[in-house]
């Protein structure tokens, strides 16, 4: 529903965007970076930033959104939108709406190209929480970009800007807008559909056309993950009650988990060595399964679940340890990655909403709040709050951040932010 994959969403592991990472340039390719799970390998990331400390520079976007940024090379690119329902404009007519595919320069944030893609209308009136009609953040490879818009489809261009395909996975709406953002998986690009046709669809990368569908799919809106488990790949998404393992070749079913979480399912998924952890549900939860099986694996291959969770906000795996932020209530969590128990529970006072997926690198965990302030806690299971950031300006910070090389990237829904320690 929402910047719900935005920030919450993920890109997996194995076969994804993980394999295109070992690529020249790929540095963050997708939602959540290399392997989809918000983890990079930068240094000298800054702790502390102001408007005139560590701030490299700062760009006024052409539109809104809630979109994250992607990295390749010395070019960055993110979607927004602008013409209807920008948060604090007047509403404007829906015939007005511009759907926009941008390229900035690296070093400086100047915009490169601007590109135009048309909706299908009628689009959903309202969106709830100001999400708006640019919350899936791109994904990229060494040849080709991919954006996705919801009923307006799915998009592939050069990485300068010429468009290569168009496809539709599906016309349905839903008031909290659509976000979960694309997979790529061998040759194949995987869209979780859940709002627009409750599917699963895969497209082949070059030529966009749909090479399997799983249907299905209801109320999720996180993006899927990959993992290679005993020698095969799977795809695993959460849903409403289930979380599940997806051939990445026919689109088939493999195996199923209860959640025992009664809730649409938003946050992003983690795996390691097999195991895949989730978190999610109004109330909270959390669980752990091992993937590879089949049929219905609950009972067998469920290893523990919990009632600590978010809503909104994803996780973070780091040295056998779980690290994400509730949503609502400022709580930033450690679990035991093994048994699921809480290590630590630790209020970040004025942080404010998290609705962004938090991300890690340089021993440092970066959480952003709606409202542009940045908690830096120490990536270990003994709580340490580094530093509390804020950006001082009235924007909605809904977009998970990135990180390349010593910087770290943050887009609110009128700026882009480079930050980096000097």
């Amino acid at each position: 529903m929402l910047l719900r994959a935005s920030y919450l969403s993920l890109i997996g592991v194995g076969l994804s965007l993980g394999a295109a990472a070992a690529q020249p340039g790929l540095e963050w390719p997708g939602f959540r970076g290399p392997n989809g799970f918000g983890v990079g390998t930068a240094k000298n990331l800054p702790v502390k930033w102001s408007a005139t400390e560590n701030l490299v520079w700062k760009i006024a976007l052409p539109g809104a959104g809630t979109s994250s940024p992607v990295i390749h090379g010395d070019k960055i690119f993110l979607t927004s939108y602008s013409g209807y329902n920008v948060p604090g404009q007047d509403r404007g007519e829906q015939d007005r709406l511009r759907l926009l595919v941008h390229c900035l320069d690296r070093a400086t944030g100047e915009i490169r190209w601007t590109k135009n893609v048309a909706p299908k209308l009628p689009e959903q009136p309202t969106i709830r929480d100001e999400h708006g009609y640019a919350s899936s953040t791109p994904a990229i490879d060494s040849d080709r970009l991919y954006v996705f818009f919801g009923k307006s489809g799915v998009h592939a261009f050069t990485h300068g800007g010429d468009p290569l395909w168009t496809a539709d996975v599906g016309s349905k709406l839903n008031d909290w807008g659509s976000a979960t953002s694309p997979v790529l998986v061998g040759n194949l690009v995987v869209i979780n559909a859940s709002v627009e046709s409750e599917s699963l669809v895969a497209l082949d990368r070059k030529t966009g056309k749909e090479a399997w569908r799983t249907t299905g799919i209801r109320e999720s809106w996180n993006t899927p993950i990959v993992q290679t488990i005993d020698g095969k790949t799977e795809i695993v998404l959460s849903m409403f009650r289930k979380v599940l393992g997806i051939d990445p070749d026919k689109g088939a079913i493999r195996w199923s988990c209860d959640t025992g979480i009664d809730w649409y399912m938003v946050p992003g998924m983690v795996a390691k060595d097999g195991v895949v952890y989730c978190i999610g549900g109004r109330s909270g939860g959390a669980l752990a399964v091992r993937g590879g099986g089949t049929g219905d694996v609950t009972a067998d291959r469920r290893l523990w679940s919990g009632k600590k969770g978010s809503n909104v906000s994803s996780l973070l795996l780091h040295d056998g340890h779980l690290y994400w932020m509730n949503d609502k209530n400022e709580t930033a969590y450690c679990a035991d990655a093994k048994s699921g128990e809480i290590v630590y529970e630790e209020r970040i006072p004025r942080i404010g909403e998290v609705y962004a997926s938090p991300v890690l690198a340089d021993g440092k965990i970066y959480y952003l709040s709606r409202h542009g302030r940045v908690a830096v806690v120490a990536a270990k299971p003994k709580f340490e709050l580094l530093a509390l950031n804020d950006f001082g300006d009235r924007s909605a910070f809904n977009s998970s951040p990135a990180i390349a090389g010593d910087r770290v990237y943050i887009r609110s829904n009128r700026f882009l932010y480079c930050l980096g320690a000097k």
